[in-house]
């Protein structure tokens, strides 16, 4: 647990304001003669009010206390969004993959249904309620999801049981003009024509958990989880949208960039040999009106504002849009 973990733990079962816990942390500092760091002070001051601070990793999780690596919990979330299903085709390795957008008053998590598991998404829609025990939780780009197996359990809307989402959530998504876009906004929707597409990158990726692997002593790749590999490659690309207020970049990740170009995974992997042939497939999309919804962020090593697409509309509605404008 971090340091903040354990003040709010100690907080929430103790009943204490921060500036009572604080005041509890000087003194046990200044008792100590300053021999303690804050932790320390407050593993003690836990102990004292009988406060465990051990994590829970078990039984009904919420979506803040979820961390990847974790298994056989179960957690009780909204459906906010529910996402295309895709095929995949990978030599051996066929089947089909859909994710869900699920929320509860603590945060945000994508679920990740495989194979035939998909076929369950047919039984709820948005804001049904779901009871999911089971799967495991892996990191993706920084976010975790859940990622539901043969032996997952669902149970949609069980009798009794209620979830208010985080207000972050519940947001709507806001159509924005590039130029009113601001840092570290989510939620945001904007329209407008590709002017620039950029190669796509390619990178080594743990073909088990698919975590970014780099290569070690010049000859291997190594994945903290599972050791030596043989890496699979993943891929993220950028293109230039403009509405006609300014320009922006948007990052479109795997699966975005899939949907950008209608491609699938195999033949945007064509490209990582065959760059040349990428000429084309760029002039497809190239002056396209297309509809992005995502966050903001600032790209600190660029310092420049950037917009990572979560959902792409590469034929937005005209008449539905044109209604837009003139309301």
């Amino acid at each position: 647990m971090t340091l903040q973990e354990i003040k709010l733990k100690i907080m929430q079962d103790a009943k204490l304001t921060e500036v009572e816990l604080n005041a509890r942390i000087k003194k046990k500092m200044d008792q100590l003669a300053g021999l303690i760091s804050q932790e320390g002070a407050c593993h003690i001051i836990a102990n004292e009010l009988g406060v465990k601070l051990q994590l829970q990793t078990s039984g009904r999780m919420k979506i803040k206390n979820i961390l990847p690596g974790m298994r056989n919990f179960e957690i009780l979330a909204k459906v906010l969004k529910i996402y295309e299903t895709r095929n995949f085709d990978k030599g051996e390795r066929k089947g089909k993959v859909a994710n869900i957008l699920t929320g509860d008053e603590t945060g945000l998590m994508r679920i990740v249904f495989w194979n035939d598991y998909v076929d369950k998404i047919s039984s709820f829609k948005e804001n049904d309620i779901l009871l999911l025990k089971g799967g495991y939780v892996k990191d993706n780009q920084g976010k975790k999801e859940l990622h539901l197996n043969d032996q997952s359990e669902l149970s949609v809307n069980p009798p009794g049981e209620s979830v208010i989402v985080a207000p972050q959530a519940q947001q709507e998504m806001k159509r924005k003009k590039i130029v009113d876009i601001v840092d570290d906004e989510n939620n945001v929707e904007i329209l407008g024509t590709v002017v620039q597409v950029y190669d796509p990158r390619f990178f080594e990726v743990c073909p088990s958990c698919k975590k970014r692997t780099r290569m070690q002593d010049s000859e291997r790749f190594v994945c903290e989880e599972h050791g030596q590999i043989t890496p699979a490659y993943s891929y993220v690309m950028n293109v230039m949208v403009d509405d006609g207020s300014e320009s922006i970049r948007v990052v479109c990740f795997k699966e975005m960039a899939e949907k950008l170009l209608s491609k699938t995974e195999q033949e945007i992997l064509y490209y990582k040999d065959n760059a040349v042939e990428f000429e084309n497939a760029k002039n497809t999309i190239l002056a396209k009106i297309m509809k992005f919804q995502g966050r903001v962020k600032k790209n600190l090593m660029f310092d420049r504002i950037e917009f990572t697409a979560q959902t792409i509309d590469v034929n937005p509605n005209p008449e539905e849009e044109l209604k837009r404008i003139k309301a």
